[in-house]
């Protein structure tokens, strides 16, 4: 199956995922290192975001990651902004169960997630931001190719701060050259 890894299956979000989101976009724990807005919301307006932004959304796809194992889900990853003209897209992915952060869930999701742009959308280039705080994230980005393209310099407030926005992307020779130069890629 094309979004399936030894770990981690993705499939397709649905409105029923609107609970699951809905407990992930109320952690602060969670949205600390994803989110630039930390609020609570009502689980009306997370299902209304859900349905109206993330799945109404003619330009973006959104997966929710499995644990192949135990069937529960403890992520959401997504392709957004897709530009089928110039062949380019932004990547988002949050781990929304703490305790299955760490153990390379995030990994392997993004690599079916770029599989998925790069084999089949035929993408040329993935993009993201990050948190200059969130270094795990930067490294995992680095490790599966991404490069440095820039920062919006302290455009996050957080914890009484300034930080930067790191944007990070990939092209498809890049992943591809690097897949093939990794074992069991």
């Amino acid at each position: 199956m094309l979004f399936e890894s030894a770990r981690v299956r993705l499939r397709k979000m649905t409105p029923d995922d609107a609970a699951v989101y809905h407990t992930w976009r109320n952690d602060l724990a969670v949205m600390q290192s994803t989110s630039p807005t930390l609020d609570l919301f009502t689980f009306e307006e997370t299902a209304s975001f859900v349905n109206q932004v993330i799945l109404g959304s003619p330009s973006g796809k959104s997966y929710i990651i499995v644990d192949k194992e135990s069937g529960k889900p403890v992520g959401i990853t997504s392709l957004i902004n897709l530009d089928y003209k110039n062949r380019n897209a932004e990547c988002i992915i949050d781990i929304g169960e703490k305790e299955c952060w760490g153990k390379g869930y995030g990994r392997e999701a993004l690599q079916l997630l770029l599989d998925y742009a790069f084999l089949e959308l035929n993408l040329h280039r993935v993009s993201l931001r990050v948190f200059s705080f969130n270094e795990k994230a930067i490294r995992l980005y680095e490790r599966l190719g991404f490069k440095d393209e820039g920062r919006s310099r302290q455009s996050l407030y957080r914890d009484g701060r300034w930080h930067d926005i790191c944007h990070m992307g990939i092209l498809q020779e890049e992943y591809v050259t690097s897949k093939r130069s990794v074992p069991g890629s």
